[in-house]
């Protein structure tokens, strides 16, 4: 068995692991020059479920590798208001079950020992029966497509072009605060759980979330023979606001400056805490996206090509669950392709892949657009 996969995202990538450590070969492609190319975000929120993912498809020393580089923060959702008064503060059911890692690393270790099964620079055009054309005049064949590329997904537009993004009416500013001796105190014990929201006027926010790692992830890296970029802890701080509050749909061409000096402006009535959190804000690490989601749709005839992750269930980072759910799509893929790969049906292993991916990517995108209406001020998830 030969499986293609489109996207070098954590599912493509998590899904290359697993299939390699099954003994099936695999090939990956990805549209980006290089695993850094593009800025997606920083801190991901990883679950025992998504952790237990990880676990079946990596070998034990990149499982090692992982928790040496992911942090522990406290277990707890918490609500604030502008001048810092709680308003909500939720425990999780599983107290040492959650994990603050940084993307990049976590991409980094996905990749280690397999990056000879991945293509950067290629651009996925269209593919025919099982066989996927590039950009650039070349194409690759499998037994299995698997679209794993994104939010933005070429091959979802193809193969379903009924499955609907749509957004949700807000936008997003992501940056970094490091924590050091001076930034370390802005931030009091209630902000280092899992996620911290601040609500201010005209439904805006602010959101702040610790990665603190363990060890430093290159001298962790170097003890399994990996190689880490360089990374420091620091607190993911984000901004948020409806789509008609910023007035313009330029932001992604803005400048982290003027990105900066937007958040800044927005918060100045805010407590000063929180106008010191945005101020130290490095405005270099600072860029914006709209935040957008699938909308579910019924399960379709199931065939030799399949989708994990954000091509097909994409959703608002309100529920902290996309990267979770990812993880778990490749796991689950692995072990279905292992069972045709065995000699049971391939159409048949992958459509029982299917019909629990479905249901639990869906309920996970249902989830986060009612968690973004009533916290991020998202439009409501449409019906159909």
């Amino acid at each position: 068995m030969h499986v293609v996969v489109i996207g070098a995202g954590l599912g493509g990538l998590a899904l290359a692991q697993g299939l390699r450590r099954a003994g099936i070969e695999v090939s990956v492609f990805e549209r980006d020059a290089a695993l850094d190319s593009r800025r997606q975000g920083y801190r991901l929120h990883i679950d025992i479920d998504a952790r237990d993912a990880l676990a079946e498809v990596l070998p034990s020393g990149l499982v090692d590798l992982f928790h040496r580089t992911a942090g522990m923060p406290a277990a707890r959702f918490t609500a604030l208001d502008d001048q810092l008064n709680q308003v909500a503060s939720v425990e999780a059911e599983n107290t040492a079950a959650d994990f603050a890692v940084d993307r990049l690393v976590l991409r980094q270790i996905l990749l280690a020992g397999i990056s000879d099964a991945v293509s950067f620079g290629k651009q996925f055009h269209h593919f025919e029966d099982r066989t996927a054309y590039f950009a650039d005049g070349t194409k690759a064949h499998g037994d299995v497509l698997v679209a794993a590329d994104g939010v933005s997904s070429a091959v979802r537009r193809q193969y379903l072009p009924h499955a609907r993004i749509v957004d949700t009416g807000v936008w997003q500013l992501y940056g970094r605060v490091p924590l050091t001796d001076r930034t370390r105190p802005l931030f009091d014990d209630r902000m280092f759980g899992i996620f911290t929201v601040v609500s201010g006027p005209e439904r805006t926010f602010v959101g702040v979330a610790p990665v603190e790692f363990p060890e430093p992830p290159v001298q962790a890296a170097a003890r399994a023979g990996v190689e880490l970029q360089p990374v420091s802890d620091y607190m993911t701080c984000s901004f948020g606001a409806r789509r008609e509050w910023f007035g313009t749909d330029d932001l992604r061409g803005m400048t982290g400056d003027q990105l900066h000096a937007i958040v800044a402006k927005a918060v100045a009535g805010w407590h000063p805490r929180i106008r010191d959190i945005v101020a130290a804000c490095d405005p270099a690490t600072m860029f914006a996206l709209p935040l957008r989601t699938s909308v579910p749709v019924d399960p379709w005839p199931t065939t030799p090509v399949t989708l994990l992750g954000d091509a097909i269930h994409a959703m608002s980072p309100a529920a902290g669950a996309g990267a979770c759910v990812a993880l778990r799509d490749a796991s689950h893929l692995t072990a279905a392709l292992s069972q045709a790969a065995a000699g049971r049906d391939l159409v048949g292993a992958i459509s029982d892949y299917e019909s629990a991916m479905i249901a639990r990517g869906f309920a996970a995108v249902r989830e986060g657009a009612a968690n973004g209406q009533r916290f991020l001020g998202q439009d409501p998830l449409p019906v159909s």
